[in-house]
């Protein structure tokens, strides 16, 4: 059934369309799923009680695509929107995708079907092995908060709760499961949706105001100073807030990448070969660093030995990560020793603390002497940096295969007059050394949890949240983290998702080659066997062929740099004429 125009409100008949009344209530546009029967209910509810609009069903092929669809669309858009998991198997299959949403702090609201609970209502088999008691345990150590309602009249205070729990900072996936006797049992009335806006997620939490004082004295006092942001810019108005911080202090920024964090052309962005300016350091700032020791040090990949990078720095940190810890995985990384640790809301953080700043800073001529001198020194290293790579990557034009930055950088001039949006995919670090990152969520970040079969799913969420909207979504595509979820492509072919997906295909599992390598160097064994297990090789996967199966426009495989950006510019011409998805499978280097 296609989206339909907004429906005439109806009275529902049974429980599930009191969750979907709920669902519209917060405005949710899309529901992604695998069908599955324990929750008929509420699939007969979205399209039949709600006219499959808000939610409008997005029909997947595996749960773990459902949930990572959702993760892209929620970073994308800066709102949840719902999936939907069939009882216990189809909890299991999303559990990777729930993990890496954990891992990445990203409100995604799961629901899900069981039973029925009520023992003689069960079906032989069937029903008994797809209960649990209960189900929320298998993923209760990822989750923010689950809950399994008991009756229809606690189901909205239930959704409410979910809702806020999942968007107030620190943000996560939540799993609310409902009991099939729940959705199909007749509606009796009775039942109210309050009023949703009076249970909405608390304003972001200020800092400790002598934390802050202390820390801008810091700043102000530093004489190389340094910032590294990580989950800062998953608020789009916190770019401008750094930036004016950077540009009043003269400090240099280094960007981790979860989030879209800093302009990468601005004079002070230095996150690419900042290991002389860590070193100087004095005081460093984080932001919502997620591994705030990995950035302090450099780790020996062969024997697993890490080593500070940093002086004798003081560390100021602003995180909510003490907010949301659990003891399964250790997902909140080393302990990291800092001097002034500020539990807060950075996006609130730092506007304050750059008024501190200013107002320390007063109309001292000496120090804004040794700042505009530290901006010049920064500005130039940027500058012959960025010079370096572009050089770097247009020389590999001339070179028999096609390299990771010469892809990166013929694709970037592709796509350049349009108004790009990079949903997945870096080309190994290359892309934002040559392409222009200027606005806020122009590029969405890592998968958190790092589990392979992300891209595809999280990009067609990301896509559809942009739909419409004129922006093109880029996914720059790994070849062995397509083949993890490839019905994927049916999904976007299906709902008409218009996306420019290259595929980055270097014919390996290759991040397992590379440590196969180091491992044989280290044990004096032949490298050469470090491609057995890892090599996509004999068969090749012919990624146009596969693409083209599911729906897809494609072409490939492209061998030739000179053929790059021909292919490119005619999958773009045809994203943009159809509104529909196109792939370019591209042969490259594997780094």
């Amino acid at each position: 059934m296609a989206k339909t125009a907004p429906v005439e409100k109806k009275r529902p008949e049974y429980g599930s369309d009191i969750v979907v009344d709920l669902m519209k209530a917060f405005d949710i546009e899309y529901a992604a799923f695998n069908p599955g029967a324990t929750f008929r209910g509420i699939h007969d509810s979205i399209v039949n009680y709600g006219g499959n609009y808000k939610p409008e069903v997005i029909f997947c092929f595996h749960e773990e695509i459902s949930v990572a669809l959702a993760h892209g669309y929620a970073k994308a858009k800066g709102k949840p929107m719902i999936a939907i998991v069939h009882n216990i198997v189809g909890l299991q299959h999303a559990s990777m995708a729930i993990f890496n949403a954990w891992c990445d702090r990203v409100p995604i609201i799961v629901l899900g079907g069981t039973g029925p609970m009520d023992t003689t209502r069960r079906r032989p088999r069937i029903d008994w092995i797809h209960t649990a008691l209960v189900q929320g345990n298998q993923v209760r150590d990822y989750v923010k908060w689950d809950d399994q309602p008991y009756t229809l009249a606690s189901v909205p205070e239930s959704f409410i709760r979910g809702y806020r729990i999942a968007t107030t900072e620190p943000m996560a996936p939540i799993y609310i499961n409902y009991d099939a006797d729940l959705q199909e049992d007749p509606y009796k009335g009775g039942i109210d949706i309050p009023d949703i806006s009076r249970y909405a997620p608390p304003a972001p939490m200020q800092a400790n105001p002598e934390a802050l004082r202390r820390a801008a004295q810091l700043l102000v006092e530093a004489n190389a100073p340094l910032i590294v942001a990580d989950m800062f810019g998953r608020n789009p108005a916190a770019m401008a807030s750094l930036v004016g911080l950077a540009e009043l202090l003269a400090i240099p920024v280094i960007d981790k990448g979860n989030r879209m964090n800093f302009p990468n052309g601005h004079p002070l962005d230095v996150t690419d070969g900042a290991k002389e300016l860590l070193e100087k350091a004095d005081v460093i700032l984080g932001l919502d660093v997620v591994d705030l020791y990995g950035s302090l040090t450099r780790v020996n990949r062969t024997t697993r030995v890490s080593e500070y990078v940093i002086g004798p720095a003081k560390i100021i940190h602003v995180t909510l990560a003490d907010m949301l810890v659990r003891s399964w995985c250790g997902d909140y990384q080393v302990l990291q020793a800092v001097d002034v640790p500020i539990s807060a809301d950075s996006s609130v953080v730092v506007p304050e603390l750059t008024r501190l700043c200013r107002e320390m800073l007063g109309n001292d001529r000496n120090k804004k002497a040794a700042i505009d001198a530290r901006f010049g020194e920064i500005k130039k290293r940027h500058e012959d940096l960025r010079s370096k790579w572009l050089t770097d990557a247009r020389a590999k034009a001339g070179q028999k295969a096609v390299s990771t930055a010469f892809l990166a950088y013929e694709l970037g001039e592709a796509i350049k007059k349009e108004d790009w949006i990079l949903v997945n995919g870096s080309a190994n670090g290359w892309v934002r050394r040559l392409w222009d990152f200027t606005k806020p969520r122009q590029h969405l970040g890592t998968s958190g949890g790092a589990g392979v079969g992300y891209g595809m799913s999280a990009s067609i969420g990301a896509s559809l949240a942009m739909k419409g909207s004129g922006k093109l979504c880029v996914d720059i595509q790994a070849d062995g983290d397509l083949l993890m979820t490839s019905s994927a492509l049916w999904t976007a072919a299906k709902h008409k998702i218009p996306m420019l997906i290259v595929m980055h295909n270097n014919q390996s599992f290759y991040n397992s080659e590379e440590h196969g390598i180091e491992l044989a160097k280290f044990r004096k064994r032949p490298v050469e066997n470090a491609g057995i297990g890892t090599h996509v090789s004999e068969p090749l996967v012919d990624y146009a062929a596969v693409a083209r199966g599911f729906g897809v426009h494609a072409e490939g495989p492209i061998e030739k740099p000179s053929d790059v950006r021909p292919a490119i510019e005619r999958a773009l011409k045809f994203v943009k004429e159809k509104n529909l998805p196109a792939l370019v499978d591209v042969i490259s280097e594997p780094r």
